[in-house]
């Protein structure tokens, strides 16, 4: 096996010993790795019913064959667990040097199991393994662990940590490192502090196994070149994702008051253009030739990064048109470690539950200073209001009662990303099948779906769209390990990714083969989620139900009077399962799982739920 250095560390907490444990390669081969290894080894060592937040959960980090290895954007890796937001398998992706030192360290992936009796780091260096005191740090933010850090083991070694949200297991604590680098939304930084484990340190001093060294090496450099100056060009690095947000509002995209609204004539004043010349530094990940972390300062002159998504949710979907405050509320969520598109909607959600009187509250759309008292309470667990913002909007509403739930802003528990749908038909259903509950990292159809369809399409051309992205973006990107935005924003050929994974690993794949994997994760994914929820039925694909009520359609503006059709979604949610091969209730047949080499899993689900 040629491409993968072969080995996964498991370590347990609980007992303090660790293992270097090989893996064959057939497994590799099926399942390449980053979200491919994770989903499989969740799948086969957590059973199902067992508790997020429990010791017999596992915290994976998990790595690419070209991960870490100089070539467009590769400093990236995946983190997993079961969810304790939405129940089932849940990962995000973030920046960091672990992606290089996990892999010259000799491993894969990092498998962490059981429950430390005290705050613990965990450093690795080759085929060293300490856990180490980290009371030290325990009860600090995010900055202020990973300078410790720094300071103890030096600037170039890779680091996850947590913040107070993940110590104190809101269910939507994100894992942390670099500057403004964050994964894993569905809460994988409380699976962290569930264990007590504020951070783990990795140094590798190893080559990284490839096929051809000298040829990747040519490849990788040479690509990492072309890239930064294809981005020169472009000028896509001005604004980043920050320059999407004017194009929301001129569609009636953007989320305004808590997605109630579609647009605001002061979204301006939060936008790329002032992101841009707010700027005072810029960050981005390991070998990143693009980068886009635009970094400003806020209210009390501390670094803030942002990107759209935070910007967005914390901004205008709060009715907050000031940069620096917006920038404050960012800055507190990274260093608190909460995902900021989660915080926005709950903060959002708590604002619209208070004005329908469904319950009592001193916060109120635009009021920043309360906003970021709330994510400190929310983050501390603080009080009964700090516990039910820490838990995310979906259990919120189901405690509010009184038909909350419809603009409660989530799909299967994890809250809906910074795109408002309420007439935006292909996206809704991307947010609706999207493997984990509501992410844009799966698939961002918007531009196809306005510039190149009919808007109040709801067809099968956008279904089809929906999976073509799925398997690049949630597949091909995530189990390389890779960043999309080459892609994605500069135009960089698709085809290149398969050249690097051959030159790695001596193999000959095609995009063919990348898109059959991307497949079989979908495939397993939606296994594990059947697992958790034998009875799941087509409804929990389906976006939130306000963007289906007439009385929320916008009054004014270009899809004044407009909104979802939930028969015509439907329909288009079924075009979708027969594109995929799945049945009526969004599952896999078993012709499907069959043919995607998926019987022994078949087999295990089947003994819990049905399959057609």
């Amino acid at each position: 096996m040629v491409g993968w250095t072969g080995y996964f560390l498991r370590v347990n907490l609980s007992t303090k010993t660790w293992k270097k444990e090989a893996f064959s390669e057939e497994f590799a081969h099926k399942w390449v790795g980053g979200r491919g290894f994770a989903v499989k080894i969740l799948f086969d060592e957590v059973a199902p019913g067992v508790d997020p937040l429990g010791p017999d959960n596992k915290f994976i980090v998990a790595l690419g064959p070209i991960s870490g290895i100089p070539s467009p954007n590769t400093g990236k890796a995946v983190v997993a667990a079961i969810s304790p937001l939405t129940g089932f398998y849940g990962d995000g992706n973030l920046g960091t040097r672990v992606a290089e030192h996990l892999r010259k360290a000799g491993y894969d992936a990092l498998i962490v199991e059981g429950r430390a009796e005290r705050p613990t780091l965990l450093f690795i260096e080759d085929d060293k393994v300490e856990f180490l005191p980290a009371d030290e740090v325990w009860g600090q933010g995010a900055y202020a662990c990973n300078d410790w850090i720094y300071a103890k083991y030096g600037k170039g070694v890779g680091v996850l940590n947590i913040g107070q949200g993940g110590e104190n297991m809101a269910r939507f604590a994100v894992v942390r490192s670099l500057e403004g680098r964050a994964g894993g939304r569905p809460g994988i930084g409380a699976v962290m502090g569930s264990k007590l484990l504020k951070a783990v340190v990795v140094k590798g001093s190893q080559p990284i196994p490839q096929a051809d060294p000298a040829a990747m090496k040519i490849l990788g450099s040479g690509d990492l070149r072309k890239v930064g100056q294809i981005d020169k060009q472009t000028g896509w690095s001005i604004q980043s994702t920050t320059g999407v947000l004017p194009f929301c509002n001129e569609v009636a995209g953007l989320p305004v008051r808590n997605f109630r609204k579609t647009h605001h004539p002061d979204a301006w004043k939060v936008d790329g253009e002032r992101c841009n010349n707010a700027r005072v530094a810029t960050y981005g990940c390991p070998t990143c030739t693009m980068r886009c972390g635009i970094t400003v300062l806020d209210d009390e002159g501390r670094e803030s990064e942002l990107d759209y998504e935070n910007v967005a949710l914390l901004g205008p979907n709060l009715e907050i048109f000031d940069l620096p405050q917006v920038a404050s509320l960012n800055y507190l969520c990274d260093d608190y470690g909460l995902d900021t598109m989660s915080a926005g909607c709950v903060l959002g959600f708590y604002a619209d539950a208070i004005d329908h009187g469904v319950v009592a509250g001193d916060f109120s759309f635009g009021d920043a200073k309360r906003a970021k008292e709330l994510l400190g309470l929310a983050a501390r667990r603080e009080g009964s209001l700090g516990s039910l913002l820490a838990d995310g909007s979906l259990r919120m509403a189901r405690a509010f009662g009184h038909d909350s739930e419809a603009y409660a802003m989530q799909v299967k528990g994890l809250e809906v990303a910074a795109y408002n749908c309420k007439f935006i038909p292909g996206q809704a259903l991307a947010f609706g099948v999207a493997a984990i509950g509501a992410h844009h990292r799966e698939a961002w159809i918007i531009t196809f779906e306005i510039k190149h369809t009919t808007r109040d399409s709801y067809g099968p051309e956008k279904a089809a769209k929906v999976i073509e992205l799925q398997r690049i973006r949630g597949g091909m990107f995530e189990f390389l390990v890779s960043c999309r935005f080459p892609w994605i924003e500069n135009g960089w050929p698709l085809d290149n990714y398969p050249k690097y994974f051959n030159t790695v690993t001596g193999l000959q794949w095609g995009l063919d083969d990348m898109w059959r994997t991307a497949d079989r994760i979908y495939a397993m994914i939606k296994l594990h989620y059947l697992r958790q929820f034998p009875n799941a039925d087509r409804r929990g694909d389906y976006p939130p139900a306000v963007w289906f009520d007439p009385s929320n359609a916008d009054t004014e503006g270009p899809i004044a009077g407009k909104y979802l059709d939930v028969d015509k979604y439907d329909g288009l949610l079924q075009h979708y399962y027969d594109q995929r091969g799945y049945d009526r209730r969004g599952i896999p047949t078993k012709a499907t799982l069959l043919s995607l080499g998926l019987a022994e899993e078949a087999a295990a689900v089947e003994k819990i739920a049905s399959l057609s």
